[in-house]
């Protein structure tokens, strides 16, 4: 496949291309261009032009394009979660449920679009402004860079990509460069509907691509999903021309388990919770802090409960846990779970791997001050339990932590409850029910190191645009 630049097909300017591979058959599926900045250039300067005429587009009629493009998406879904599947190793029934999800998260942000209302000062409110009238609107930033992770490629480009245009802005998808299959039929798509040329756009490649949308001085906002390392530099070239820049990055969030919590609930919840996607999610619950009181039984329900779920093909509907998204992402979390022992933990179920596949693992008895207990995120099927005494020590152990994307509690007494969220450093929080948790609706965003902004249908909007003061100066008598 190849770049979609100004509604064209076009390969890199030197031809280069990046073999995209089945991670769990390890066979080629197909070949992208691995673009240059001279390919990028052309692309904002595409999608500057674009710009000033897709902004006198209005907004119902944006729509109207957006509600062909979810007809031709649903036409598509069986090739579209086929193509999802075989080049991320993601579970054929969860990639089923990505590609629905495009219509919940492109229709919510539709009817927002819609009510993207203004507020009016009225005159009198300051004193000296009894004759004067303040209103306010919002303008599209410009031309803005989405930089989208492997792991949930579909959900993010609805989350950065919808919003984005419905506010008036042009965008440079910058997909996976192990995964980009799904997103340029997305872009193919999109044009199919009538979106005019230059108004989405699909540059792939390698880090360099998205170093030179960061740095390119007429991107004016980037929306960016991924690591916290990544996400540091990208801030800091988007800093260069003072771009406006939306940062999600990682997490390695708390699973708190008290004395009083509902175990089989909890252990139901550590399932969906840690093990969808095989356990590639940023908000995945990673640290189980469980009191002591309820450890053992917390131990034996969730190794037996996981010996239930089925490994194999992603491409079987039966199957639970597919393969990591590359052979290397895979050694990397071997190698973080021999850490995890070594520094005092023990494995009860696990610790094995094949090729792109590691087994749901379960570690136990990690002392609080190990590396998986703060900073160190695994992202793979691994459940790490880390004993606690009540909740105030549990509370502790999840705010060490330099992250601060997702939290969750388990508790009966709903007070506990209430009090655990208030204190837990992190941007979102549940009770009973796992960390992974993120509606369309919700701002999502971190503390910390875990990001800067939010998504979501309730805020995005503010982050996609700027605001402008329009001022009737003695309007009134």
């Amino acid at each position: 496949m190849q770049n979609i630049i100004n509604g064209k097909h076009v390969d890199a300017s030197d031809k280069a291309t990046i073999n995209i591979v089945n991670p769990y058959t390890g066979r080629k599926i197909d070949t992208v261009p691995n673009s240059t900045p001279k390919d990028v250039n052309r692309a904002v300067e595409c999608a500057k032009k674009a710009q000033k005429l897709w902004v006198k587009v209005p907004v119902s009629k944006k729509v109207e394009l957006l509600k062909i493009f979810l007809g031709d998406v649903d036409e598509n879904k069986d090739d579209l979660a086929k193509t999802l599947s075989k080049e991320t190793g993601k579970p054929i029934a969860q990639a089923y449920a990505e590609i629905a999800n495009i219509r919940i998260g492109f229709e919510a942000f539709m009817e927002k679009a819609k009510h993207l209302y203004g507020n009016v000062i009225p005159a009198g409110t300051e004193a000296g402004q009894d004759k004067t009238i303040q209103m306010t609107v919002r303008e599209p930033l410009g031309v803005m860079a989405a930089i989208i992770p492997f792991n949930f490629p579909c959900d993010l480009f609805d989350q950065k990509v919808a919003p984005a245009i419905l506010a008036g802005n042009t965008i440079i998808v910058k997909p996976p460069h192990q995964n980009p299959l799904t997103l340029i039929k997305l872009v193919e798509l999109m044009h199919q509907a009538g979106v005019p040329n230059g108004v989405v756009q699909v540059v792939t490649g390698e880090g360099k691509v998205g170093e030179a949308l960061a740095k390119h001085p007429d991107v004016h906002g980037i929306t960016f999903t991924g690591s916290t390392r990544a996400g540091v530099s990208v801030y800091q070239n988007g800093a260069s021309h003072l771009a406006h820049v939306g940062l999600e990055l990682g997490g390695n969030d708390a699973f708190i388990v008290l004395s009083d919590a509902d175990i089989d609930l909890a252990v139901e919840e550590m399932v969906w919770g840690r093990m969808y996607n095989t356990g590639q999610v940023c908000c995945a619950s990673k640290r189980f802090i469980v009191d002591k009181t309820v450890l053992k039984q917390f131990e034996t329900k969730a190794v037996a409960r996981l010996k239930k779920l089925v490994v194999g093909d992603p491409m079987n509907k039966k199957t639970d846990i597919g393969v990591l998204v590359t052979k290397l992402a895979c050694e990397k979390a071997m190698g973080q779970i021999k850490n995890v022992v070594a520094q005092g933990g023990k494995i009860l179920l696990g610790g094995k791997a094949n090729g792109a596949q590691l087994l749901p693992t379960v570690i136990t008895n990690i002392p609080k001050t190990a590396d998986v207990a703060k900073d160190d995120e695994i992202f793979a099927p691994v459940v790490s339990i880390i004993p606690c005494d009540g909740v105030d020590e549990a509370v502790e152990i999840a705010n060490q932590s330099s992250y601060g994307l997702s939290g969750c509690v388990f508790t009966s007494d709903m007070k506990t409850a209430f009090d655990v969220c208030s204190r837990l450093q992190c941007g979102g929080t549940v009770i009973n029910g796992a960390s992974f948790h993120r509606s369309f609706e919700m701002p999502f965003g971190g503390y910390k190191h875990s990001g800067i902004g939010t998504e979501g249908v309730m805020t995005t909007f503010e982050e996609v645009t700027k605001i402008k003061t329009i001022t009737l100066k003695n309007i009134l008598r």
